[in-house]
């Protein structure tokens, strides 16, 4: 019996020696470098050279692929990243659409996914696919809220609807519509665009028509500005709100002087200067802001706080998920997966995330604010 017992412990001994020795942790990173989503996965790949390299006694080596912006090729990545380099984990792809189509990948893996898109579909409705993926920026009924208070405090009781023709845009209105019906605003038109669409004139004559008085626009970037100056070429004087997408130098830049005075709510990094004491992110987000510029030599988009946040996520689950697997293993990943899902209160860059088993983006108010553009430059509300 005493030879047994010793025995057991010296297996559980090595056992805990080998976990906790020298272990390599391998991540897949899947960014659009190239393509028309280039503008979101440039900035997401910069990202990527200042996440850590080492945790704790875990060695983390980052693989970097682009897609090309082609949801197939991002398919073809992932399971790559899989089968030959045995990676533990997954962050990415840049699109909404891209995401969608490796989500089965991952899942069939049983490997994590951290998402740095917008659409909340990579992890709503939750089900035996999505308990894989987690979302890397707020979901759009965190943001909604924000722009459904900020017109009900203006008064708005008409809103005329334009989003992209994809999962981003499906999504939003889906999100949106309920909410503002709630606080009694009523939606009176409903039109789509296409991401590299050149002119949306019949849309916005059709907006324009509805005679709304404010117009919401759900689109990312640069695509954002279309729909915005268009309906400005076409005399509309109502406020004009936008998502977090269009929280971007590149809406700026292509929107000029029409689009000063949009509404935007959006995430903490675009005025890294005006954050209030009261955001706990605060410290977080303005370092985050302030080494990326010093890196890259302007300040990070909201495309890159999802990758970075991505990493602050890994940072803090993988010691966890190394205490009780080898990483390498489907254990690990298993654990890896447990321990995203039981974050709570993680300070990061775009907020705070508390994770459930229901909610695999765990963003909430803490992290958004409502901006305008003035003088070309984002800058917040204080109203």
């Amino acid at each position: 019996m005493k030879t047994r017992a010793i025995t057991g412990v010296l297996t559980a001994l090595a056992l805990a020696a080998s976990l906790s020795a020298q272990a390599q942790v391998k991540i897949g990173v899947i960014a659009s470098s190239t393509g028309p989503t280039a503008f979101v996965g440039i900035p997401q790949k910069n990202s990527v050279a200042m996440l850590p390299k080492k945790v704790g006694n875990l060695d983390i080596e980052y693989i970097v692929y682009d897609d090309a912006s082609d949801p197939t090729q991002s398919v073809q990545l992932a399971k790559k990243l899989l089968t030959e380099h045995k990676v533990d984990a997954l962050v990415g792809p840049s699109g909404s659409a891209n995401a969608m189509g490796v989500l089965q990948v991952m899942a069939e893996a049983q490997a994590p996914m951290l998402a740095p898109v917008g659409t909340s579909a990579v992890v709503l409705p939750m089900d035996d696919k999505r308990r894989w993926a987690f979302k890397t920026h707020p979901n759009d009924d965190v943001i909604s809220g924000g722009v459904v208070a900020a017109m009900t405090k203006r008064g708005v009781k008409t809103v005329g609807f334009i989003g992209r023709n994809d999962p981003y845009g499906e999504n939003w209105y889906k999100t949106f519509v309920p909410m503002a019906e709630k606080a009694g605003i009523k939606i009176v038109a409903n039109e789509r665009y296409n991401q590299n669409d050149t002119s949306v004139t019949g849309q916005v004559l059709k907006l324009i028509a509805a005679k709304p008085e404010v117009v919401f626009i759900a689109g990312v970037a640069a695509d954002a500005a279309l729909p915005h100056t268009q309906l400005a070429d076409a005399g509309f004087k109502g406020a004009i709100y936008h998502t977090h997408g269009a929280a971007s130098p590149a809406y700026i830049k292509i929107g000029g002087k029409k689009v000063e005075g949009a509404l935007i709510v959006g995430p903490l990094l675009v005025v890294p200067d005006e954050i209030p004491d009261s955001f706990p992110s605060k410290k977080t987000t303005v370092e985050f802001v302030a080494a990326y510029e010093k890196q890259f030599g302007a300040r990070p988009p909201i495309f890159a706080a999802g990758t970075y946040d991505a990493g602050l996520m890994l940072t803090h689950a993988l010691p966890e998920a190394a205490r009780k697997a080898k990483p390498g293993t489907p254990e690990f990943r298993a654990a890896l997966r447990d321990a995203l899902e039981g974050t709570r209160e993680l300070i990061v860059s775009q907020g705070v995330v508390t994770m459930t088993p229901q909610d695999h983006s765990g963003f909430d108010h803490r992290g958004r604010v409502l901006v305008t553009v003035k003088d070309g430059k984002f800058v917040m509300v204080k109203d």
